[in-house]
């Protein structure tokens, strides 16, 4: 099997099983113990913190870990939501975020009364002035993707945080896509919470963080004083390892990584030469995600065809995985009956991809749909 799914998911690197096997056969002890064990597992625990923090260039203080994505958004819309809801109880997103954006969104709303504003993109992103035009004064919170998960489209974000920066809404950005794999910083772009996850960037599932710089939120979690009283739960000290290890080495080769992405991607197009093909996505967007349609294709037999002929690639998110109603995202940008929601699959490139596997699927592609 060829593996062409990453924006679902990342295999570990060697560096970073080395690291969590590491933790797991010596560092076994709780970091809120008082003890020899407790004390080396609180300056780990600094140390993971502290690389996590180093790669976004903002300080520790500013970082939560998590269990991942999901956790992360969910803490900041909802916990920001309900703990200043007297302030105003408007909030703005996009029609396009992930699921565990919309349902944080549709859960404020059913429950708690929360008007929601949600953003429709315009050639495949959000543009700042969408966000001014949405703003009021009761405006609470505006939440806006890095980049999507499904076409690889990039949101103005600096722009956008600049621009919530004279308002008194907060900005929340779901980098899931985009930590580990572009420059993301958090303090220069003004924004106030920020989501990443493990699994995206070569680190282990189950495992994220949240960049906060604001303490005034509802904690979803009761019990301990773990995260500096933010997060009640253990740490994950084995996951934690692999997170820290898995960001600090994709930081550190960023620039290479980029590029050899693109030289595979281009390389995958350039053998796509003769095919009838579209992309989903506009000019600025991720190397990495490509989502692409070809004419009177199904998608849902072409993924099959290809799994058999030894490539995984997708559809779509894998949160929505075996949903029966089409992507939520070509929807809002072609609307209900456009054939390309039938016709489009995700290729993700990651890393660890080769320019010879690209071109192996490209000439899969072109056998399957001649």
């Amino acid at each position: 099997m060829i593996y062409f799914d990453n924006a679902a998911t990342t295999p570990l690197t060697p560096s970073v099983i080395e690291a969590m096997t590491s933790v797991m056969a010596e560092q076994f002890g709780n970091p809120s113990s008082l003890h020899t064990f407790g004390r080396k597992a609180k300056q780990l625990l600094r140390h993971y913190r502290y690389a996590i923090a180093q790669s976004l260039k903002t300080d520790e203080k500013n970082i939560i870990f998590t269990s991942g994505g999901t956790e992360s958004n969910n803490t900041a819309i909802i916990g920001y939501a309900l703990a200043n809801q007297e302030k105003g109880k408007h909030l703005i997103t996009t029609a396009t975020e992930h699921h565990s954006v919309l349902q944080a969104m549709s859960y404020l709303e059913k429950r708690f009364g929360f008007e929601v504003t949600y953003l429709k993109p315009s050639k495949g992103h959000i543009t700042a002035q969408q966000v001014r035009d949405a703003l009021r004064p009761d405006t609470l919170l505006v939440s806006i993707m890095h980049a999507n998960n499904e076409t690889g489209d990039l949101n103005p974000i600096p722009e956008i945080g600049h621009l919530l920066s004279q308002h008194s809404a907060v900005f929340h950005v779901d980098a899931v896509q985009t930590v580990g794999k572009i420059t993301v910083l958090p303090d220069d772009w003004q924004i106030d919470f920020l989501s990443a996850s493990a699994h995206k960037f070569h680190g282990p599932k189950g495992v994220g963080f949240l960049y906060a710089k604001t303490n005034h939120f509802d904690n979803l979690l009761h019990g301990g004083d773990q995260e500096d009283k933010r997060r009640a739960s253990t740490e994950n000290m084995i996951s934690l390892a692999g997170m820290a290890t898995a960001l600090t080495e994709a930081t550190n080769q960023l620039h290479e990584n980029l590029n050899h992405i693109h030289h595979i991607r281009q390389a995958f197009l350039t053998e796509l030469e003769g095919l009838d093909y579209y992309i989903n996505s506009g000019n600025d967007s991720l190397s990495h995600v490509l989502n692409i349609g070809f004419p009177n294709g199904n998608n849902g037999l072409l993924l099959t065809q290809l799994d058999l002929a030894g490539f995984a690639v997708s559809t779509g998110s894998a949160c929505t995985a075996g949903a029966v109603t089409p992507s939520h995202v070509l929807t809002s940008y072609y609307g209900e009956s456009s054939p390309r929601l039938r016709e489009s699959i995700r290729i993700s490139f990651g890393e660890q991809n080769t320019v010879k596997e690209a071109q192996l699927l490209a000439q899969q592609l072109k056998k399957l749909l001649a």
